[in-house]
């Protein structure tokens, strides 16, 4: 019977979104367990540039201390919005002794405070050391908004586009950028440690919602056939 047919492949599809969120909810508490062990951990040395080309997503929130002197002269801007409200990502290189150099995210500031000479104290000078997390590259740029590197418009931490802008050395620039700690700068500003670590975990009230709705069609089949099979038998 064609209801029949069709009660079968619903029933099999709500189950198998079901199981496919079981499957996601598993591999949501593994990434969750990943970062807070990541986070909890002490910080590690930059990875080299020959492990560059090898840093993926699974890589993200490493805790990092990296040592350099900052080239303010190439910062970016890159459009935010934190707990403090709208502004500015301060966006550095930080040139290592052997020419290598990280982007890091200085940190937050406010429409005031936007250009260099308004936070004068924080553009530090000579050698440094900066810890933080390793965070991924953001290409293209934010919803609704792309970057625009010609207008200096900037709406996600696009490390390779950044480094083109900027005219940084082509592959002296780490494929990764950090976001820095909270560690006072000189003056406050710029202001770090506003790394937003939050995963939506909603997986499991999904696969019982699949799983509700496939019941439903299995109750459903099994009224609609024991009223068929009463109907054969000639009564209700």
């Amino acid at each position: 019977m064609v209801w029949m047919v069709a009660a079968v492949v619903l029933f099999a599809g709500f189950a198998a979104l079901g199981t496919w969120q079981v499957q996601r909810l598993a591999w949501k508490l593994e990434l969750i367990a990943r970062v807070e062990a990541r986070l909890r951990a002490a910080p590690e040395a930059a990875p080299p540039r020959a492990q560059w080309g090898g840093i993926t997503n699974r890589d993200e929130y490493r805790r990092l201390c990296l040592d350099g002197t900052f080239l303010h002269e190439r910062e970016t801007l890159v459009q935010a919005v934190t707990r403090l409200g709208p502004g500015d990502w301060v966006l550095t290189p930080l040139r290592d002794e052997a020419g290598d150099m990280v982007l890091v995210n200085r940190g937050f500031v406010p429409p005031e405070r936007r250009l260099a000479q308004e936070r004068a104290q924080g553009q530090v000078s000579g050698p440094v050391r900066v810890c933080g997390l390793l965070r991924v590259s953001e290409p293209g740029g934010a919803f609704l908004h792309r970057n625009d590197p010609a207008s200096g418009r900037w709406y996600s931490r696009d490390v390779a586009a950044i480094a083109a802008a900027r005219g940084l050395p082509a592959g002296a620039v780490a494929p990764y950028f950090l976001d820095a700690d909270a560690a006072p700068n000189p003056g406050g500003w710029p202001l770090g440690g506003l790394t937003v670590v939050r995963f939506r975990n909603a997986h499991l009230q999904y696969a019982l919602t699949w799983y509700a709705l496939a019941l439903m069609v299995l109750v459903g089949a099994g009224i609609v056939l024991r009223h068929e099979r009463r109907l054969r038998r000639g009564g209700w």
